[in-house]
């Protein structure tokens, strides 16, 4: 296996173990209103966001 691949697996267990163990509700204040989630929701919601961003931003920078 190749470092990279094992550097992102233990990240993404990692990752997996964090939001697992942060059950506890939260407030979000939006632009106008405020809304109570699952914390491990929030986290997902990032995560998969950063993700997103990230995959972008190599294809982008992989093209020019």
């Amino acid at each position: 296996m190749r470092l990279r691949t094992i550097g992102v697996a233990v990240l993404a267990v990692l990752a997996v173990w964090f939001i697992a163990a942060n059950t506890g509700s939260v407030s979000i204040t939006l632009w106008i209103a405020t809304v109570t989630l699952p914390l491990w929701a929030v986290l997902t919601v990032t995560l998969l966001a950063g993700m997103v961003l990230g995959f972008f931003i190599a294809r982008r920078r992989a093209r020019g």
